[in-house]
């Protein structure tokens, strides 16, 4: 058989999955807090025809080697984790990270641990601050949940995530409660878990372990924490549609290497009649 046909299925192979995850980018350009993804690729081993000569001086020059590709693979699909546009709500429990950092949620309140970017929270019946799927948002001091005193008509939370508590008489005391924060040192080794949560690996921090810290810290690199805001999807339409165009083009024309293969291969056939 010949090459070309196998390195246009490799190419075709290789768009399609490109496709796939501009398609999943599209999808989620308003979900709060999706990093969009994008297809790196490289070519196959090649197969050599011919090795290397090396030059004699005065006598002969060298001649380089000949090499056949054999096609594409993905080399990686990585997830951009740069920060998106701010949307302002005036809701006081959704939150944006201004710089780096990770709100810490969990489904039990102990050892099971997320990381997100989407902080579009909310006070469940108990008075404890829950995201949309209910799983609670761990504090920076003990790593558990974060529960409101009763008493506490309103609140609001500073850049710092400490909870500032407003009684009946509109006086505002600080309850030493501070919204939890993890950096991460690569957040490209950070695991997709659906639910707009990553789990964390051990590519992702040393050993895979994390450290719930605060918000606007120096030494850590921790972002702000904006109250009445939130962090839209950083998917850029523009850039999404024109390499979709470069994905069907090049999907297109690695179809037409294997149709001319096809028609080579059919005229071999054809020469004994």
């Amino acid at each position: 058989m010949l090459r070309s046909m196998y390195s246009g299925v490799s190419g075709m192979r290789g768009f399609q999955t490109k496709l796939d995850v501009i398609g999943n980018n599209i999808a989620n350009v308003n979900t709060v807090g999706f990093k969009a993804g994008r297809v790196m690729f490289k070519d196959i081993l090649s197969q050599s025809m011919s090795g290397v000569t090396a030059p004699v001086e005065g006598e002969v020059g060298g001649v380089n080697a000949k090499q056949i590709g054999l096609g594409v693979t993905v080399a990686s699909i990585d997830t951009i984790h740069t920060p998106g546009s701010a949307m302002t709500t005036g809701v006081s429990t959704d939150l944006r990270i201004d710089g780096d950092g990770f709100f810490v949620v969990s489904p039990d309140g102990a050892d099971t641990q997320y990381l997100t970017r989407s902080g579009n929270f909310t006070l469940d019946a108990n008075r404890q601050l829950v995201n949309a799927d209910g799983m609670f948002v761990m504090s920076a001091e003990d790593g558990g949940p974060i529960t409101l005193e009763e008493g506490v008509t309103a609140f609001s939370i500073s850049q710092t995530g400490e909870i500032i508590s407003i009684d009946q008489n509109g006086l505002a005391t600080p309850t030493g409660i501070l919204i939890g924060v993890a950096k991460v040192q690569n957040p490209g080794g950070l695991e997709k878990v659906g639910g707009n949560l990553y789990r964390m690996t051990p590519n992702a921090n040393l050993e895979g372990l994390l450290e719930v810290g605060t918000a606007a810290n120096a030494e850590t690199g921790t972002g702000a924490i904006i109250s009445g805001q939130l962090e839209m999807s950083n998917v850029d339409l523009t850039n999404e549609f024109t390499e979709m165009i470069v994905a069907q083009r090049g999907f297109q024309a690695n179809s037409r290497i294997i149709t001319t293969s096809d028609e080579i291969l059919q005229e071999v056939v054809n020469l004994k009649r």
